[in-house]
């Protein structure tokens, strides 16, 4: 039984910032052993830094060399960052950034070479991580090219909504160029196919929000819900997509409307972060659906103003190491029941 607990392969994010923190606080329960096998992509000395900088005794990483070596009963970490490496608190340095792309890479490999999972990613600086090798908006972006990924769409979950966006990374003044038709049933499309795979949802209900206030007001406010998302919401209706909409995201999110659906496509970043934020801040995960791999992130930034001063909560990282291995395992069940009725409609022939 043991030998199937899911890896979960954790990438340190940047050293600077609280991932240490909430990596350690998350990992000293120890209940988490029993259902899986956490790596930590990063290094032993920047984590018995921060460890002794939060005063934490009773925790310590099992050095190993390669995801094979794996200890079950303990959380394991690989060094794939200089030794030399300077932490400091709350400050942005291109050492930070080259490290968080060293641990990174390795994890993505391993993944790709099915040594580990899952992926579970800890907050980076998208500044200082730049480089000729990594020349992306974020983790999302860089996933999607690694992994050959046809379309993906960035997803917050937790207990209480799943928000996805039409356009995730993109400045404000580029958005309405955006919304298309095609990038709208892309969206609905990935949600859709997410919400039944990997959240076992067999008839997902999608409400779809406006792009302009009150839902551009019959066209008073703009022509995109009238022209385009309308429109497109019936398109997806006729390929069986329970798309419902478009409401305005004020009304919708303020009269609780968000709890009758089963996700949420938000036009923009902002538009879809912020409400899901302000309800699900300390407990929200950044998933990403679409790729052929299981990728998630806790749902807040570096907090450079918070390092190491024993406030961070782990709570967002813990949900997401849950999620990424439920979704590994509803994947792998939903497989089996395709697999299953193949067979059994064949056998009926």
């Amino acid at each position: 039984m043991d030998k199937h607990k899911i890896r979960v392969g954790i990438s340190h994010g940047d050293i600077n910032g609280v991932s240490y923190e909430i990596i350690i606080k998350a990992l000293l329960d120890h209940r988490i052993f029993e259902f899986c096998t956490p790596i930590v992509y990063g290094s032993s000395k920047v984590a018995a830094y921060h460890r002794k900088a939060l005063n934490i005794n009773n925790f310590s990483l099992n050095s190993i060399s390669k995801p094979e070596d794996a200890n079950i009963k303990r959380a394991n970490i690989i060094n794939c960052v200089d030794d030399n490496i300077k932490v400091e608190f709350g400050k942005s340095t291109e050492a930070a950034g080259k490290s968080s792309y060293a641990a990174l890479e390795r994890a993505t490999q391993d993944l790709k070479d099915s040594k580990i999972d899952v992926l579970l990613t800890a907050p980076i600086n998208k500044n200082n991580i730049q480089s000729e090798n990594f020349n992306f908006p974020g983790h999302t972006e860089y996933l999607k090219d690694k992994f050959e990924a046809e379309d993906v769409l960035m997803m917050l979950v937790s207990d209480v909504m799943r928000i996805g966006v039409v356009t995730g990374h993109v400045p404000i003044s580029k958005v309405p160029e955006k919304i298309t038709e095609g990038n709208i049933l892309r969206s609905l499309r990935l949600m859709n196919k997410s919400l039944i795979e990997d959240f076992r949802i067999r008839k997902p209900k999608i409400a779809v929000l406006g792009l302009n206030p009150h839902a551009g007001d019959n066209g008073v406010i703009g022509e995109e819900e009238n022209k385009i998302i309308i429109p497109t919401i019936a398109k997806a209706r006729n390929e069986n997509i329970l798309a419902i909409g478009p409401y305005p995201a004020d009304g919708f999110f303020g009269s609780n409307n968000f709890k009758e659906f089963d996700a949420i496509l938000a036009m923009y970043h902002d538009q879809g972060l912020a409400p899901f934020k302000a309800i699900s801040f300390d407990s929200g995960v950044n998933f990403t659906a679409g790729l052929p791999i299981v990728r998630t992130s806790p749902a807040h930034g570096t907090a450079y103003d918070i390092v190491g001063k024993n406030i961070a909560s782990p709570s967002s990282f813990r949900q997401a190491l849950f999620l990424a291995c439920d979704i590994y395992k509803n994947r792998k069940e939903y497989k089996n029941l395709i697999k299953n009725s193949i067979i059994n409609d064949s056998s009926h022939k």
